[in-house]
């Protein structure tokens, strides 16, 4: 078996054959899936996906890239759907520092308040952390909470052991395909395969294979044969490896 931590299952680019794109999945042994939520206005659809797929699970959370649509009733609702359906984590939350027309102190607020929010729930959360690893790695530490994925980890092996020393594991997905990725390669071959877990971010972030395609749950086979070849291990040695780092951090049977 393998878990694929981070997928957005629901996302729209999959309406039209969700269920083959499901089903090839579990074709090739990925019988968990993490389906994190990104706004408040999609946490049904990312309910009855899960509900509906075997072996997928919810996190909910409000992406920063959506919080400037986000208003302070949004953070109410998701405090009452972490109380009610409790999920495996709160995410996708974070911060993002690549998009030039954001807003960092509104996208802090909603990350602050959304790990206040795990916290009290004592939930791990699935964090972007795209262009902002150290902003992130401070309110972490002002704010503990207890662990979870850094997803589409592309920092450096200091930032990667900070966030370690936090509780936290590292995502690895489709870039880590790419020949040129040489650092992110190296972190994936070097560290503590306890601290790495696999996922796609599916419908984006396609391996190199895939000529920037649609990226589906099902090529994270491909991406555990690359991370086993990089570390010189089989394929189940990767997976039996990275699903019981990701039922450790998330809590999952």
């Amino acid at each position: 078996m393998i878990i694929d931590t981070h997928c957005h299952l629901d996302a729209a680019e999959f309406d039209a054959d969700r269920d083959a794109v499901h089903g090839a999945a579990l074709a090739v042994g990925v019988e968990r899936i993490v389906v994190p939520a990104v706004a408040v206005d999609s946490f049904f659809k990312t309910k009855t996906i899960v509900s509906r797929y075997p072996g997928c699970v919810a996190a909910y959370g409000i992406h920063p890239l959506y919080v400037m649509q986000a208003g302070a009733a949004d953070l109410a609702t998701l405090r009452q759907w972490l109380a009610a359906e409790r999920p495996v984590a709160v995410g996708e939350i974070g911060l993002d520092g690549f998009v030039a027309d954001s807003d960092p102190e509104r996208q802090t607020h909603y990350f602050v308040e959304q790990l206040k929010l795990a916290r009290e729930f004592d939930l791990p959360v699935l964090l972007h952390v795209r262009r902002a690893v150290d902003l992130i790695l401070k309110q972490l530490r002002r704010i503990g909470v207890r662990g979870g994925i850094a997803h589409a980890f592309n920092g450096s092996r200091q930032q990667a052991d900070e966030f370690i020393k936090l509780g936290f594991v590292l995502g690895f997905g489709g870039i880590l395909t790419f020949a040129g990725s040489t650092r992110i390669r190296q972190l994936a071959a070097s560290l503590p395969l306890e601290s790495i877990v696999l996922e796609t971010d599916a419908p984006d972030i396609p391996p190199a294979w895939l000529n920037r395609g649609r990226n589906t749950p099902a090529e994270l086979a491909g991406i555990a044969d690359t991370l086993a070849e990089l570390r010189g291990l089989s394929r189940a040695e990767v997976a039996a490896a990275t699903t019981a780092n990701a039922c450790r951090v998330l809590a999952l049977s």
